[in-house]
């Protein structure tokens, strides 16, 4: 399963259930790391991702 939201322009990775992460792939399509949120983990541990916080 995978939910995608577009939220103030960012994309928020809400759940990502397939094989490849649906994050590396956007960025490897060509989205910026700063673009993309990892919704799934909570608030404090986003900054000590390489995306967005949110």
């Amino acid at each position: 399963m995978l939910h995608l939201d577009i939220i103030d322009g960012k994309i928020w990775i809400q759940q990502d259930g397939i094989e490849v992460s649906i994050a590396n792939e956007l960025v490897n399509l060509g989205v910026s790391k700063q673009d993309i949120v990892l919704a799934f983990d909570p608030p404090l541990v986003r900054q000590f991702t390489n995306f967005a916080v949110g």
